[in-house]
């Protein structure tokens, strides 16, 4: 059984949607709803009515639930929960249980949709396993918004959400995608943001094309667009707020692009990073869009090389 670990106290109700009337055992309903990265009033419509008859309301952050329901004018009158990245994966079955008798679920995080990035991927998995209908309730994306926002190209594009913290980690995470033709789209914390541009401009390039969205759609939304090098010097200055990085993916390389210098140093650079060297080969490869036995005489050719 579903316990609340917190309270939401009633707000003034913008409208009189009638409380649904619980499903039939087995019958619940897992909702997915996005909420405002920034300016409330971007809220789908729908989230107010899902709010106000959800049986279970999950919230990553119950205070800011608060905020939002009174900036609606909604009250919540079911049960309300905690979800978040401490307890998901104890409250999960709690609420699996709850779905299961017939509950309808709805998930809310801080902001944007659930499971991007925020709680909600372990719930989802386990509806499913569990045949339990799951359906969403679209809102605003960061995710999106910044790919729109950037100028860069949209047509193909791929979310690494957020970079490890250490260094050395970070730098083989970027390494892994050095030749991912796809825009590339990051999250970021504000006091990290210039040594992730600063790593990125030393993987993918000083003058691969980058756009860092910061606040979107909030009081002080800033969208700088540049180098990453460029980038990385203005960050030192200091930057606040959310931020959302995106980046232009690898340019296609035409044929004799890339010397077999250029090919053994990138080898090296991902043997001293840990991976073996038949897969460094296919990787630098894979980058470059050669042959691996190119990459590979390369190499052994540097080894067999004079000194």
């Amino acid at each position: 059984m579903v316990t609340d670990t917190s309270s939401v106290p009633p707000s003034s109700t913008a409208s009189d949607a009638p409380r649904a009337v619980s499903p039939a055992p087995g019958s619940g309903v897992l909702v997915l709803a996005g909420t405002p990265i920034g300016d409330v009033a971007d809220a789908p419509p729908r989230l107010a009515q899902e709010l106000a008859t959800a049986d279970v309301v999950a919230a990553e952050d119950t205070r800011r639930l608060r905020r939002l329901t009174q900036a609606l004018g909604v009250r919540t009158e079911g049960r309300v929960v905690s979800y978040f990245e401490g307890n998901e994966s104890a409250r999960t079955p709690e609420l699996v249980e709850a779905l299961r008798g017939g509950a309808r679920v709805l998930l809310v995080t801080d902001a944007g949709m659930p499971s991007v990035s925020d709680p909600g991927y372990r719930l989802v998995a386990a509806a499913v396993e569990h045949d339990i209908k799951v359906t969403a309730v679209p809102g605003p994306s960061a995710v999106l918004t910044a790919l729109a926002l950037s100028g860069l190209p949209v047509d193909r594009f791929c979310f690494e959400g957020f970079l490890p913290r250490k260094a050395g980690e970070r730098l083989g995470r970027l390494r892994d995608v050095a030749g991912e033709r796809r825009t590339l789209v990051y999250f970021e914390a504000p006091h990290r943001l210039d040594d992730t541009l600063e790593a990125m401009a030393e993987v993918f390039g000083a003058d691969r094309r980058a756009a860092v969205c910061r606040e979107l759609t909030k009081t002080y939304e800033e969208v700088r667009r540049g180098g990453l090098a460029e980038l990385a010097a203005w960050a030192k200055e200091g930057v606040r707020g959310e931020i959302t990085v995106v980046v232009e993916g690898a340019p296609e390389p035409a044929p004799g692009d890339v010397d077999a210098a250029e090919l053994v140093r990138r080898v090296r650079v991902r043997e001293e990073a840990g991976e073996r060297r038949k897969e460094a080969i296919a990787a630098v490869a894979a980058e470059a869009g050669l042959p691996k036995r190119e990459v590979f005489d390369a190499v052994v050719a540097a080894k067999n090389a004079p000194r």
